[in-house]
């Protein structure tokens, strides 16, 4: 069996009039993320995971925000494109562990149905999937509330 560790990051900074999506799930929050597409930047950080542990480059090279198809795009049907390639090749999730830094909103009470989402995605149970929240304790401008970040780290197995 070979395994592989793949880890993405994201970032996007919040606007006013614009729903904020995590994980595949919609948030209650005042501002959303701006960004080409719904700007999910857990779903990124974790797509930009899953093909950096197959060699495949990041999520640009597939959808580049230079290109109208993707605009307003939902990052599941991104990731669902890329998985099935992964999929295809053999590649299977053993595990997921992502923090998102981000002063507000909370996100605890969420975290639940944003592992349900992405335990879907993958076709796993949602025990494979480590999600935290956590803030920047007030430093630099994630800790003003300007914006939000997402880590994700993946572990792939191929038999």
């Amino acid at each position: 069996m070979q395994l592989r560790v793949g880890q993405g990051i994201d970032t996007h900074t919040f606007v006013a009039e614009r729903p904020l999506i995590l994980g595949g799930v919609e948030i209650e929050s005042e501002k959303g993320l701006s960004g080409h597409s719904d700007a999910d930047a857990l779903l990124h950080a974790i797509t930009d995971a899953v093909l950096g542990a197959t060699g495949r480059g990041d999520i640009g090279t597939y959808f580049p925000d230079t290109d109208v198809k993707w605009k307003d795009a939902d990052s599941k049907e991104l990731f669902r494109t890329v998985w099935k390639e992964i999929v295809s090749d053999g590649w299977e999730l053993v595990n997921i562990d992502a923090t998102v830094v981000t002063e507000a909103p909370k996100l605890k009470s969420s975290i639940p149905r944003m592992k349900e989402s992405i335990s879907k995605l993958f076709g796993v149970s949602p025990d494979r999937i480590g999600l935290k929240a956590t803030t920047a304790e007030k430093m630099g401008a994630l800790g003003r509330g300007e914006g939000l970040l997402a880590l994700a780290v993946v572990l792939l197995s191929h038999s």
